[in-house]
Protein backbone atom coordinates (compact mmCIF):
# COMPACT_ATOMS: atom_id res chain seq x y z
CA UNK A 1 0.00 0.00 0.00
CA UNK A 2 1.66 2.82 -0.90
CA UNK A 3 1.97 5.98 1.45
CA UNK A 4 -0.36 8.19 0.34
CA UNK A 5 -3.23 5.62 0.30
CA UNK A 6 -2.29 4.53 3.58
CA UNK A 7 -2.86 8.29 4.94
CA UNK A 8 -6.66 7.70 4.00
CA UNK A 9 -7.52 3.99 4.45
CA UNK A 10 -4.98 2.41 7.01
CA UNK A 11 -7.02 0.84 10.36
CA UNK A 12 -10.47 1.26 9.03
CA UNK A 13 -12.98 -2.69 8.34
CA UNK A 14 -16.09 -2.88 7.52
CA UNK A 15 -17.23 -2.76 10.42
CA UNK A 16 -16.46 0.42 11.92
CA UNK A 17 -17.91 1.93 8.45
CA UNK A 18 -15.81 0.92 5.78
CA UNK A 19 -13.11 3.26 4.19
CA UNK A 20 -13.24 7.18 4.60
CA UNK A 21 -15.61 6.52 7.51
CA UNK A 22 -14.20 7.46 11.24
CA UNK A 23 -16.71 6.60 13.97
CA UNK A 24 -16.40 8.51 17.07
CA UNK A 25 -16.98 6.66 19.61
CA UNK A 26 -17.63 9.66 22.50
CA UNK A 27 -17.75 6.79 25.79
CA UNK A 28 -15.79 6.36 28.81
CA UNK A 29 -17.70 2.48 29.53
CA UNK A 30 -18.07 -0.41 27.51
CA UNK A 31 -20.45 -3.31 28.36
CA UNK A 32 -19.70 -6.80 28.49
CA UNK A 33 -22.09 -10.04 29.20
CA UNK A 34 -20.19 -11.29 32.46
CA UNK A 35 -18.91 -10.08 35.67
CA UNK A 36 -15.96 -13.17 34.72
CA UNK A 37 -15.02 -11.21 31.32
CA UNK A 38 -14.67 -8.50 32.69
CA UNK A 39 -12.56 -10.38 35.35
CA UNK A 40 -10.46 -12.03 32.52
CA UNK A 41 -9.61 -8.09 31.17
CA UNK A 42 -7.88 -7.06 34.83
CA UNK A 43 -5.55 -10.24 33.80
CA UNK A 44 -5.27 -9.28 30.30
CA UNK A 45 -6.78 -6.31 29.24
CA UNK A 46 -5.98 -6.30 25.16
CA UNK A 47 -9.65 -5.37 24.57
CA UNK A 48 -11.62 -2.10 25.15
CA UNK A 49 -12.66 -2.13 28.88
CA UNK A 50 -12.06 1.78 29.80
CA UNK A 51 -10.91 4.80 27.72
CA UNK A 52 -8.39 5.54 30.34
CA UNK A 53 -5.93 3.28 27.78
CA UNK A 54 -7.89 2.51 24.72
CA UNK A 55 -10.95 3.34 22.43
CA UNK A 56 -12.03 2.39 19.39
CA UNK A 57 -11.98 5.60 17.48
CA UNK A 58 -8.23 6.15 18.73
CA UNK A 59 -6.92 2.52 18.26
CA UNK A 60 -8.46 3.15 14.35
CA UNK A 61 -5.79 6.06 14.27
CA UNK A 62 -3.02 4.21 15.94
CA UNK A 63 -3.56 1.59 13.37
CA UNK A 64 -3.24 4.16 10.81
CA UNK A 65 -0.06 5.87 11.98
CA UNK A 66 1.47 2.42 12.79
CA UNK A 67 1.39 1.36 8.99
CA UNK A 68 2.53 4.76 8.11
CA UNK A 69 5.84 4.88 10.26
CA UNK A 70 5.62 0.94 9.23
CA UNK A 71 5.60 -0.58 12.76
CA UNK A 72 3.96 -3.07 14.19
CA UNK A 73 1.57 -1.06 16.89
CA UNK A 74 1.36 2.09 17.99
CA UNK A 75 -0.24 4.02 21.98
CA UNK A 76 -1.69 7.65 21.63
CA UNK A 77 -0.86 10.02 24.31
CA UNK A 78 -2.33 13.52 25.40
CA UNK A 79 0.76 15.51 23.97
CA UNK A 80 4.11 14.92 22.75
CA UNK A 81 5.51 15.73 25.96
CA UNK A 82 3.76 12.45 27.22
CA UNK A 83 4.95 10.35 24.22
CA UNK A 84 8.79 11.31 25.24
CA UNK A 85 7.95 10.84 28.25
CA UNK A 86 6.52 7.29 28.35
CA UNK A 87 8.66 5.84 25.62
CA UNK A 88 12.06 6.05 28.14
CA UNK A 89 9.64 5.28 31.26
CA UNK A 90 8.81 1.91 29.48
CA UNK A 91 12.66 1.11 29.61
CA UNK A 92 14.33 2.95 32.56
CA UNK A 93 13.68 3.11 36.01
CA UNK A 94 15.43 4.68 39.17
CA UNK A 95 19.24 4.14 39.01
CA UNK A 96 19.06 3.70 35.32
CA UNK A 97 20.76 6.03 32.48
CA UNK A 98 19.60 6.62 28.95
CA UNK A 99 21.76 9.37 26.06
CA UNK A 100 19.87 12.31 23.97
CA UNK A 101 21.42 13.89 21.59
CA UNK A 102 21.84 17.77 23.24
CA UNK A 103 20.20 19.22 20.23
CA UNK A 104 17.08 18.14 20.97
CA UNK A 105 13.75 20.49 21.25
CA UNK A 106 14.31 22.46 24.86
CA UNK A 107 10.78 20.85 26.16
CA UNK A 108 12.16 17.93 26.08
CA UNK A 109 15.60 18.88 27.27
CA UNK A 110 14.04 19.76 30.68
CA UNK A 111 11.98 16.74 30.80
CA UNK A 112 14.87 14.75 30.38
CA UNK A 113 17.89 16.94 32.44
CA UNK A 114 15.22 17.72 35.50
CA UNK A 115 12.02 16.17 35.60
CA UNK A 116 13.52 12.29 35.05
CA UNK A 117 16.57 13.43 37.29
CA UNK A 118 14.45 13.45 39.88
CA UNK A 119 12.85 10.67 39.80
CA UNK A 120 16.82 8.99 39.60
CA UNK A 121 16.88 8.62 35.20
CA UNK A 122 20.25 10.04 34.44
CA UNK A 123 20.18 11.52 31.14
CA UNK A 124 23.38 11.58 28.90
CA UNK A 125 23.60 14.62 27.28
CA UNK A 126 25.75 13.65 23.09
CA UNK A 127 26.96 15.79 20.38
CA UNK A 128 25.51 14.03 17.90
CA UNK A 129 27.92 14.77 15.38
CA UNK A 130 30.80 13.28 17.78
CA UNK A 131 32.63 10.05 15.85
CA UNK A 132 31.41 6.64 17.47
CA UNK A 133 34.83 6.29 19.64
CA UNK A 134 33.52 9.36 21.59
CA UNK A 135 30.00 7.99 21.82
CA UNK A 136 30.79 4.84 22.78
CA UNK A 137 32.43 6.27 26.21
CA UNK A 138 29.22 7.71 27.07
CA UNK A 139 27.48 4.38 27.76
CA UNK A 140 26.98 3.06 30.68
CA UNK A 141 26.46 -0.60 32.45
CA UNK A 142 22.92 0.97 33.31
CA UNK A 143 22.21 2.73 29.88
CA UNK A 144 19.37 1.27 28.60
CA UNK A 145 18.19 3.53 25.38
CA UNK A 146 19.26 6.37 22.84
CA UNK A 147 17.17 9.41 21.69
CA UNK A 148 17.52 11.87 18.78
CA UNK A 149 15.43 14.21 16.29
CA UNK A 150 14.98 13.36 13.17
CA UNK A 151 15.52 17.07 12.44
CA UNK A 152 15.90 18.89 15.32
CA UNK A 153 13.92 21.76 16.75
CA UNK A 154 15.09 23.97 16.26
CA UNK A 155 18.66 23.65 15.83
CA UNK A 156 17.30 22.10 12.27
CA UNK A 157 20.11 19.94 12.43
CA UNK A 158 19.71 16.26 10.75
CA UNK A 159 20.16 13.21 12.93
CA UNK A 160 22.32 10.43 11.44
CA UNK A 161 19.91 7.48 12.26
CA UNK A 162 21.37 4.69 10.85
CA UNK A 163 25.23 5.71 12.45
CA UNK A 164 23.15 6.00 16.25
CA UNK A 165 20.97 3.03 15.60
CA UNK A 166 24.35 0.98 15.18
CA UNK A 167 25.95 2.44 18.10
CA UNK A 168 22.75 1.25 20.22
CA UNK A 169 22.71 -2.03 18.98
CA UNK A 170 26.05 -2.53 19.15
CA UNK A 171 25.56 -1.82 22.99
CA UNK A 172 21.82 -3.92 23.43
CA UNK A 173 19.72 -0.94 23.78
CA UNK A 174 16.77 0.99 20.90
CA UNK A 175 17.14 3.75 19.42
CA UNK A 176 14.08 6.07 20.51
CA UNK A 177 13.85 9.11 17.17
CA UNK A 178 11.38 12.01 17.51
CA UNK A 179 10.12 12.06 14.22
CA UNK A 180 7.59 14.69 14.42
CA UNK A 181 8.92 17.47 11.77
CA UNK A 182 9.36 15.23 9.12
CA UNK A 183 6.61 12.88 9.71
CA UNK A 184 6.41 9.62 7.64
CA UNK A 185 5.84 11.27 4.31
CA UNK A 186 9.39 12.68 4.55
CA UNK A 187 11.11 10.04 6.64
CA UNK A 188 10.65 6.72 8.43
CA UNK A 189 12.84 6.45 10.88
CA UNK A 190 12.15 2.26 11.10
CA UNK A 191 13.81 1.69 7.69
CA UNK A 192 17.29 3.07 8.78
CA UNK A 193 17.26 1.20 12.30
CA UNK A 194 15.36 2.92 14.68
CA UNK A 195 13.20 0.73 16.94
CA UNK A 196 10.46 3.43 18.53
CA UNK A 197 9.06 6.38 17.34
CA UNK A 198 7.46 8.90 18.37
CA UNK A 199 5.68 12.13 17.53
CA UNK A 200 4.07 15.44 18.89
CA UNK A 201 0.65 14.60 17.08
CA UNK A 202 0.18 18.48 17.51
CA UNK A 203 2.37 19.93 14.60
CA UNK A 204 2.20 18.41 11.19
CA UNK A 205 0.05 15.30 11.99
CA UNK A 206 -2.78 17.20 12.71
CA UNK A 207 -1.49 20.08 11.29
CA UNK A 208 -4.61 22.78 12.08
CA UNK A 209 -3.76 23.50 15.66
CA UNK A 210 -7.13 22.41 16.95
CA UNK A 211 -5.81 19.62 19.49
CA UNK A 212 -2.56 18.56 21.14
CA UNK A 213 -1.71 14.86 21.00
CA UNK A 214 1.26 12.44 20.85
CA UNK A 215 2.09 8.80 19.71
CA UNK A 216 4.72 6.07 20.25
CA UNK A 217 5.12 3.67 17.38
CA UNK A 218 6.88 0.35 17.74
CA UNK A 219 8.96 -0.60 15.13
CA UNK A 220 8.80 -4.63 16.40
CA UNK A 221 12.56 -5.63 15.52
CA UNK A 222 14.36 -5.19 18.81
CA UNK A 223 15.58 -8.59 20.31
CA UNK A 224 14.61 -7.54 23.89
CA UNK A 225 15.90 -11.37 25.24
CA UNK A 226 19.10 -11.38 23.30
CA UNK A 227 19.93 -7.66 24.97
CA UNK A 228 19.90 -9.18 28.56
CA UNK A 229 19.05 -5.32 30.12
CA UNK A 230 15.30 -5.62 30.60
CA UNK A 231 14.20 -8.22 32.71
CA UNK A 232 10.82 -5.82 32.56
CA UNK A 233 10.31 -7.55 29.38
CA UNK A 234 11.42 -10.96 29.44
CA UNK A 235 10.24 -11.71 33.24
CA UNK A 236 7.11 -12.40 35.10
CA UNK A 237 5.07 -9.04 35.19
CA UNK A 238 3.82 -9.56 39.02
CA UNK A 239 1.31 -6.64 38.59
CA UNK A 240 -0.57 -8.53 35.53
CA UNK A 241 -0.51 -12.07 37.34
CA UNK A 242 2.92 -13.01 35.62
CA UNK A 243 2.37 -12.12 32.07
CA UNK A 244 5.81 -12.19 30.01
CA UNK A 245 5.53 -9.33 27.37
CA UNK A 246 8.24 -11.04 25.06
CA UNK A 247 6.73 -14.36 24.96
CA UNK A 248 2.75 -13.35 25.23
CA UNK A 249 3.46 -10.49 22.68
CA UNK A 250 6.26 -11.22 20.81
CA UNK A 251 7.06 -7.96 18.48
CA UNK A 252 4.65 -6.27 20.05
CA UNK A 253 6.25 -6.42 23.47
CA UNK A 254 7.03 -2.97 23.64
CA UNK A 255 3.87 -1.00 22.61
CA UNK A 256 1.70 -3.83 24.55
CA UNK A 257 3.88 -3.24 28.07
CA UNK A 258 3.82 0.99 27.39
CA UNK A 259 -0.01 0.57 27.27
CA UNK A 260 -0.62 -2.32 30.11
CA UNK A 261 1.49 -0.94 32.84
CA UNK A 262 2.07 2.70 31.90
CA UNK A 263 -1.04 4.08 30.42
CA UNK A 264 -3.03 2.12 32.78
CA UNK A 265 -1.11 3.96 35.83
CA UNK A 266 -0.34 7.44 33.60
CA UNK A 267 -3.82 7.42 32.12
CA UNK A 268 -2.94 10.32 29.76
CA UNK A 269 -5.07 9.15 26.80
CA UNK A 270 -6.60 11.31 24.20
CA UNK A 271 -10.69 11.88 24.06
CA UNK A 272 -11.99 9.95 21.36
CA UNK A 273 -13.10 13.33 19.22
CA UNK A 274 -9.25 14.49 19.45
CA UNK A 275 -8.47 11.42 17.73
CA UNK A 276 -11.04 12.28 14.81
CA UNK A 277 -9.90 15.20 14.27
CA UNK A 278 -6.15 14.26 14.25
CA UNK A 279 -7.37 11.50 11.55
CA UNK A 280 -8.78 14.82 9.53
CA UNK A 281 -5.28 16.22 9.43
CA UNK A 282 -3.76 12.71 8.41
CA UNK A 283 -5.80 12.61 5.44
CA UNK A 284 -3.92 15.21 4.06
CA UNK A 285 -0.85 14.79 5.32
CA UNK A 286 1.31 13.83 2.05
CA UNK A 287 -0.37 16.72 -0.09
CA UNK A 288 0.40 19.39 2.61
CA UNK A 289 4.00 18.09 3.34
CA UNK A 290 4.73 18.59 -0.02
CA UNK A 291 3.55 21.91 -0.21
CA UNK A 292 5.39 22.93 2.77
CA UNK A 293 8.62 22.04 1.46
CA UNK A 294 7.72 23.67 -1.77
CA UNK A 295 6.97 26.80 0.16
CA UNK A 296 9.66 26.50 2.82
CA UNK A 297 12.78 26.28 0.10
CA UNK A 298 11.48 29.34 -2.01
CA UNK A 299 11.62 31.11 1.28
CA UNK A 300 14.62 29.93 2.56
CA UNK A 301 16.56 30.91 -0.89
CA UNK A 302 14.95 34.10 -0.31
CA UNK A 303 16.34 35.05 3.09
CA UNK A 304 19.41 34.05 2.10
CA UNK A 305 19.81 37.24 -0.05
CA UNK A 306 18.81 39.62 2.25
CA UNK A 307 21.58 41.68 4.25
CA UNK A 308 19.48 42.01 7.30
CA UNK A 309 20.18 38.22 8.34
CA UNK A 310 23.50 35.80 9.24
CA UNK A 311 22.47 32.64 8.50
CA UNK A 312 18.95 30.34 7.23
CA UNK A 313 19.52 27.23 8.69
CA UNK A 314 17.70 24.68 6.32
CA UNK A 315 18.84 21.56 5.18
CA UNK A 316 16.93 21.45 2.06
CA UNK A 317 19.73 24.27 0.96
CA UNK A 318 22.40 22.85 -0.42
CA UNK A 319 24.60 25.27 1.06
CA UNK A 320 23.31 23.90 4.30
CA UNK A 321 26.15 21.53 6.21
CA UNK A 322 23.20 19.03 6.65
CA UNK A 323 22.25 18.83 3.46
CA UNK A 324 24.52 15.63 2.23
CA UNK A 325 22.41 13.75 5.04
CA UNK A 326 19.09 15.91 4.10
CA UNK A 327 19.23 14.00 0.93
CA UNK A 328 20.22 10.50 2.67
CA UNK A 329 17.33 10.74 5.13
CA UNK A 330 14.50 13.32 3.39
CA UNK A 331 15.04 13.21 -0.28
CA UNK A 332 11.54 14.86 -0.66
CA UNK A 333 11.66 17.43 1.37
CA UNK A 334 12.76 18.50 5.11
CA UNK A 335 9.41 20.47 6.03
CA UNK A 336 8.57 23.97 6.47
CA UNK A 337 10.63 24.80 8.99
CA UNK A 338 13.65 26.95 9.20
CA UNK A 339 16.03 29.00 11.32
CA UNK A 340 17.44 32.34 10.71
CA UNK A 341 19.72 34.12 12.55
CA UNK A 342 19.29 37.80 12.54
CA UNK A 343 22.05 40.25 12.99
CA UNK A 344 22.36 42.45 15.90
CA UNK A 345 20.79 39.31 18.23
CA UNK A 346 18.22 39.35 20.38
CA UNK A 347 16.52 43.16 19.68
CA UNK A 348 16.76 43.03 16.41
CA UNK A 349 14.86 39.64 16.27
CA UNK A 350 12.57 40.57 18.26
CA UNK A 351 11.48 43.26 16.31
CA UNK A 352 11.44 41.46 13.38
CA UNK A 353 8.98 39.05 14.87
CA UNK A 354 6.51 42.11 16.44
CA UNK A 355 6.38 43.50 13.22
CA UNK A 356 5.11 40.86 10.89
CA UNK A 357 1.57 40.85 9.80
CA UNK A 358 0.80 37.55 8.01
CA UNK A 359 2.88 35.47 10.11
CA UNK A 360 1.54 34.70 13.74
CA UNK A 361 3.89 34.84 16.85
CA UNK A 362 2.96 32.21 18.77
CA UNK A 363 4.13 29.28 20.48
CA UNK A 364 3.10 26.40 18.07
CA UNK A 365 5.08 25.34 15.31
CA UNK A 366 4.32 22.80 11.93
CA UNK A 367 1.13 24.22 11.27
CA UNK A 368 -0.68 25.30 8.12
CA UNK A 369 -0.16 29.39 8.75
CA UNK A 370 2.97 30.58 8.78
CA UNK A 371 4.46 31.26 12.39
CA UNK A 372 7.73 32.40 14.28
CA UNK A 373 8.95 31.92 17.72
CA UNK A 374 12.07 33.17 19.37
CA UNK A 375 13.31 30.09 20.92
CA UNK A 376 15.81 31.81 23.20
CA UNK A 377 13.22 33.86 24.81
CA UNK A 378 10.76 31.78 24.60
CA UNK A 379 10.53 28.02 24.45
CA UNK A 380 13.81 27.76 25.59
CA UNK A 381 14.27 30.41 28.34
CA UNK A 382 14.42 27.69 30.92
CA UNK A 383 17.95 26.96 29.35
CA UNK A 384 21.36 27.90 30.51
CA UNK A 385 23.83 30.01 28.06
CA UNK A 386 25.83 27.05 27.87
CA UNK A 387 23.06 24.55 26.97
CA UNK A 388 21.45 27.07 24.28
CA UNK A 389 24.94 26.94 22.59
CA UNK A 390 24.81 23.28 22.96
CA UNK A 391 20.93 23.03 21.51
CA UNK A 392 22.50 25.22 18.84
CA UNK A 393 20.37 28.71 19.53
CA UNK A 394 21.74 31.84 19.12
CA UNK A 395 20.59 34.99 20.51
CA UNK A 396 19.15 36.65 17.14
CA UNK A 397 18.15 32.81 16.15
CA UNK A 398 14.16 32.99 15.18
CA UNK A 399 12.31 30.06 14.17
CA UNK A 400 9.81 30.47 11.30
CA UNK A 401 7.65 27.74 10.30
CA UNK A 402 6.44 28.74 6.70
CA UNK A 403 2.72 27.72 6.18
CA UNK A 404 0.38 26.64 3.18
CA UNK A 405 -0.52 30.67 2.19
CA UNK A 406 0.41 31.47 -1.54
CA UNK A 407 4.39 31.90 -1.51
CA UNK A 408 4.83 35.56 -2.51
CA UNK A 409 2.63 36.65 0.09
CA UNK A 410 4.64 34.98 2.56
CA UNK A 411 8.05 36.52 1.22
CA UNK A 412 5.80 39.75 0.77
CA UNK A 413 5.78 39.71 4.66
CA UNK A 414 8.78 38.91 5.54
CA UNK A 415 10.49 41.34 3.44
CA UNK A 416 8.20 44.33 5.02
CA UNK A 417 9.63 43.28 8.64
CA UNK A 418 12.63 42.82 7.87
CA UNK A 419 12.64 46.23 6.29
CA UNK A 420 12.21 47.61 9.85
CA UNK A 421 15.02 46.60 11.28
Amino acid sequence: MKLETTCLHAGYTPENGGPGVMPIVQSTTYRFDSTAKIASLFDMPMEYMYSRFANPTCDAVEKKIAALEGGVGAMLTSSGQAASLLSILNLCSAGDSFIAASTIYGGTINLFGVTLKRLGIECIWADAEAPEEEIQKLFKPNTKAVFGETLANPALTVFDIEKWAGIAHKNGVPLIVDNTFATPVLCRPIEFGADIVIHSTTKYMDGHAVQGGGVIVDGGKFDWAASGKFPDFTEPDESYHGVVYTREFGPMAYIIKARMQLMRDFGCYPAAHSAFLLNLGLETLPVRMKQYCENALTVAQHLCASDKIAAVRYPGLASDPYHALAQKYLPSGTSGVMSIDIKGGRGPAMQFMDSLKLACNEVHVADIRTCVLHPASETHRQLTDEQLVAAGIEPGLVRLSVGLEHVDDILADLDQALAQI
